[in-house]
């Protein structure tokens, strides 16, 4: 158990660190957090299709959006590495898994046209609200195939307690966003764009 927590505390220590140094991506991330949690109370509820409705359409879009427009993509200078670098070690969806992750995403309705139940997978469409309950229920099962697919990756390239690890860290990034987030906002007011990342600094020093 200790081993899992310190491993989830790296990754998240990283991961905040190499990709969340703007204060937009931040503030984009606080927004996600929220509307993660939204979902999450969705799900609870059973209302699985309306939860991948909002996750997909809000929580992701403000959460990548912040990656692919807003986060730096030169040397970084906190951390003494390229974004190659940290493309090249990043444990979960660096930018290029996530484009081809959001293509999944976007095209995946499509196969409705091919075959409207998917097999039985889904149940028949009536009107708009049925295609949209259709679409969710596709969509839930894309992200959780995400989920899955990463294990795999990295049970393979590294060790299984990597993967499950990086899994409870996406699972629970929402309430650790929000927390870690909320703030960043108010920075964005005062026209701070980026995080001047003392804490990084700092913690890059006690090691070296």
């Amino acid at each position: 158990m200790q081993g899992f927590l310190e491993n989830l505390r790296i990754q998240r220590w990283d991961d905040h660190r190499f990709y969340h140094q703007s204060r937009i991506n931040q503030t984009l991330h606080f927004i996600s957090a929220l509307s993660f949690l939204y979902a999450y109370w969705l799900a609870f509820k059973g209302n699985l299709a309306e939860a991948a409705l909002v996750g997909w359409l809000l929580s992701m879009a403000t959460r990548q959006s912040g990656h692919f427009f807003f986060e730096p993509k030169g040397y970084d200078e906190v951390n003494q590495a390229t974004h190659e670098h940290k493309e090249e070690i990043k444990v979960g969806y660096n930018l290029h898994r996530k484009v081809v992750l959001m293509s999944v995403w976007v095209l995946s309705p499509a196969v409705l046209f091919l075959e409207p139940t998917l097999w039985g997978l889904v149940p028949p469409g009536h009107g708009a609200a049925g295609l949209l309950d259709q679409v969710g229920v596709i969509w839930f099962w894309v992200g959780a195939g995400a989920l899955l697919f990463r294990l795999v990756q990295l049970t393979v390239q590294q060790t299984f307690m990597t993967g499950v690890t990086w899994i409870c860290k996406i699972l629970t990034d929402p309430f650790h966003d929000a927390m870690l987030y909320w703030k960043a906002p108010f920075y964005l007011l005062r026209g701070e764009l980026l995080d001047p990342m003392d804490h990084a600094r700092d913690h890059e020093r006690q090691r070296a």
